[in-house]
């Protein structure tokens, strides 16, 4: 099995297992956050299908920024008197475990972009220099 498709299969399973703790979270206390784990949550188990199936750049990028949106409204709303909540949230064992396969799917995803686009690099030079 190649590098690329290993790298993806274990970014995927993290956005995943995020996804599936986050639904776990359901119903939350209130409205807004029963939405928020539920949107989320459903997000992140689609994000299975083009982290696995490599549907491109733009769709590598979307589910980075989405993943990364989601650790900063967790870590900004544990800050006492926040802007969201006005007050500083628990953190609990399901939090840092969703935090912590969250952080691991944004790594792996950008450490793909990279091999992705080095890979690219180097077969469009090796196809240049054949001509």
């Amino acid at each position: 099995m190649n590098k690329i498709l290993l790298i993806s299969i274990v970014a995927a399973i993290c956005t995943g297992i995020a996804g599936i703790l986050h639904l776990n979270m359901l119903p939350a206390f209130n409205t807004q956050m029963t939405v928020l784990f539920l949107v989320g949550g459903l997000a992140q188990i689609f994000w299975i299908i083009p982290t696995v199936k490599n549907w491109g750049k733009i769709w590598d990028y979307i589910g980075i920024v989405g993943t990364i949106a989601f650790v900063l409204i967790w870590v900004i709303t544990r800050i006492p008197e926040n802007p969201i909540t006005g007050r500083a949230g628990m953190v609990g064992d399901m939090a840092i475990a969703i935090e912590v396969f969250q952080i691991a799917f944004i790594v792996l995803l950008g450490l793909l972009v990279a091999m992705k686009s080095s890979k690219k690099h180097i077969e469009d030079h090796l196809k240049n220099k054949k001509s």
